[in-house]
């Protein structure tokens, strides 16, 4: 996951709250925390996470698609959040 920028793990970490979110959701949703984010930025980064295998990508219908995590994309986050307790131990 370190090969990931911030905006790409965040993203993971907003899939990962949600069931089978849209790209418009996605961008509703991550938009709220970051400010707006355009097409531009979002689907090309959404895109490198499916390439990547850290998120799986189908269609609701014709038009939209939805993404959903990978195992390898819970996984990822599993293990980065107890390397994150590892350093920020000191919350306890």
């Amino acid at each position: 996951m370190f090969e990931l920028t911030g905006f790409q793990r965040d993203l993971l970490y907003v899939i990962a709250g949600a069931e089978r979110p849209s790209g418009q959701e996605i961008k509703e949703m991550i938009s709220k925390d970051v400010g707006e984010v355009n097409h531009g930025r979002l689907y090309p980064n959404l895109d490198a996470l499916v390439e990547q295998g850290y998120v799986n990508k189908g269609q609701h219908d014709r038009r939209t698609n939805f993404y959903e995590m990978s195992e390898k994309g819970r996984e990822s986050i599993l293990a980065r959040r107890e390397w994150e307790d590892q350093h920020v131990s000191f919350l306890e």
